[in-house]
């Protein structure tokens, strides 16, 4: 362990009373994590968790030095036994792009990049409001109330992100289930028994998403991975695997955080009424309200680095070979970053600069299907059940894992 670290004198203290996996209220641990030390090891993770702005952003920032390699690796060790069939699968190193370092992530995203463009989602928008105004009406259809996470935030990214991918309606059921065994094996802790059955799904969903592409050599459609099969066959260099890589990884980015986006939001925006009031008399305030979630309770609490060379960080030498827990959902509350950080404000001047979305070059390229999906939800919500509330005394649960926060329900009455 860095000596640096040693030296610090809540050390001790703060690996007691940390419990990466317990992502209910992780909030006021950041806050204190900031104030006495804003880098610390965590022995039970084996990683340096890093909860500043400024330092978050530096580690984003400098790819060279900082490595997504383990973006994707579990946090707890795999079990041989299902370890051992992913292998035999091909489920070996797989990323889309977040995983992936240049000079292969700079190929790949300048690729897709053609393909997942600003035309391609806004062309979604129409098909974002059909959806969204059909469900919200179907949720409050002779009924006074309901729950927000089943009956609206759980289907309709995912209906968007596989029309994006030219999945059909009828699979997504079956797909979000591999998804969420995706994030329990990726960044959970399970026993053997619950890794195998959640290394099985894996495998079905990989092979899911070779068949999208395998399906597109025979029959074209308009849709992303169409696109990639597309550019490819235009002389662009991308494999087939890299193709299912990226729908793999989008047929779970890019619905997963987007219902926990949408989770989290109206949740805040609920617990907080007088923005909920503020943004029903003013439309206008709804992409601001949007990028405070974001900043406030993101979907995505923290994200992984290898250190490649030893680095000073925020006076800390990050020695090479080490593993790093950036946490934005701390950085995002950073008083020196933002004034009154703790508190939920949208009309904040600057909630935009938030690291939700990540920083440099793997800056997310989904994120803005998932701020225009959440807003066209607030659009058709405010208008549609405009006396929302929270049910009362109602306890919000949280799965059980490192990175990924949302309320498991969201019981709501109007």
């Amino acid at each position: 362990m860095n000596a640096g670290i040693e030296q610090c004198p809540y050390h001790k203290e703060l690996n007691a009373a940390y419990q990466p996996f317990d992502l209910t209220n992780p909030f006021p641990f950041y806050q204190e994590v900031r104030e006495k030390c804003p880098i610390f090891f965590s022995e039970e993770l084996g990683y340096y968790v890093v909860s500043k702005y400024e330092d978050v952003k530096a580690i984003f920032g400098n790819w060279q030095a900082f490595s997504s390699e383990n973006a994707q690796s579990p946090f707890k060790p795999i079990a041989s036994k299902a370890k051992a069939l992913m292998d035999s699968a091909g489920l070996v190193g797989l990323s889309g792009l977040s995983g992936r370092i240049p000079p292969d992530h700079t190929r790949i995203r300048r690729i897709v990049s053609m393909a997942f463009n600003l035309a391609r989602i806004k062309k979604l928008e129409p098909e974002i409001r059909k959806i969204a105004i059909r469900m919200i009406e179907e949720l409050k259809a002779g009924k006074n109330q309901a729950e927000m996470v089943s009956e609206l935030a759980y289907d309709l990214p995912a209906l968007v992100i596989f029309k994006l991918l030219g999945v059909p309606d009828s699979d997504v059921a079956q797909v979000k289930s591999w998804a969420e065994s995706r994030l329990l094996l990726t960044w959970g802790d399970l026993d053997e028994d619950a890794q195998m059955m959640h290394a099985e799904n894996m495998i079905r969903y990989w092979n899911y998403c070779q068949k999208l592409v395998s399906d597109r050599k025979h029959q074209m459609q308009d849709d992303l991975p169409g696109d990639l099969v597309t550019l490819q066959s235009e002389g662009h260099e991308i494999t087939d695997r890299e193709i299912a890589a990226i729908c793999y990884s989008q047929l779970f980015a890019g619905h997963e955080t987007t219902t926990s986006l949408i989770g989290n939001g109206i949740r805040e925006l609920l617990v907080h009424p007088e923005s909920w009031e503020a943004i029903k008399q003013d439309k206008t305030l709804i992409p601001k309200a949007v990028d405070e979630v974001l900043r406030y309770s993101p979907s995505i609490l923290s994200w992984r680095r290898k250190c490649k060379v030893a680095t000073e960080v925020g006076g800390v030498m990050i020695p090479e070979g080490a593993d790093i827990l950036m946490v934005m959902g701390s950085a995002n509350r950073d008083e020196a970053m933002y004034e009154n950080g703790e508190n939920f404000d949208i009309t904040r001047g600057n909630a935009g600069t938030h690291l939700s979305f990540g920083s440099g070059i793997h800056f997310c390229l989904g994120s803005p299907l998932a701020k225009l999906e959440f807003k066209v939800v607030l659009e058709e919500l405010t208008a549609r059940i405009p006396s929302l509330q929270l049910k009362p005394n109602q306890t919000f649960t949280f799965a059980p894992n490192t990175s990924f926060r949302a309320p498991q329900a969201l019981q709501v009455q109007w």
